[in-house]
């Protein structure tokens, strides 16, 4: 019931051992932007509910970069041992 949804918010990439289609630089930019977005509410102190969605979307892109390395380990290992 619940794979569905989690597929279409993008966690199939915990289904899939390859990391062909992701850029890890477009991924680091986008954190990056996040990362900016949360200092940038911070220091106008304006943080307001659009702040969660900030810290939360930096979590997920966070667990996509890292998702991205431990796909790339599988594809080494699966290289080496064919």
């Amino acid at each position: 019931m619940l794979r569905p949804v989690l597929a279409s918010v993008g966690f199939q990439v915990l289904e899939i051992p390859h990391r062909q289609g992701k850029s890890l630089f477009f991924e680091v930019f986008i954190w990056v932007g996040y990362l900016f977005g949360i200092a940038g509410k911070i220091i106008a102190g304006n943080i307001t509910y659009v702040f969660v969605f900030y810290v939360l979307n930096t979590l997920m892109v966070s667990v996509d970069i890292l998702l991205y390395f431990r796909n790339r380990r599988l594809d080494q290992e699966a290289e080496k041992n064919a």
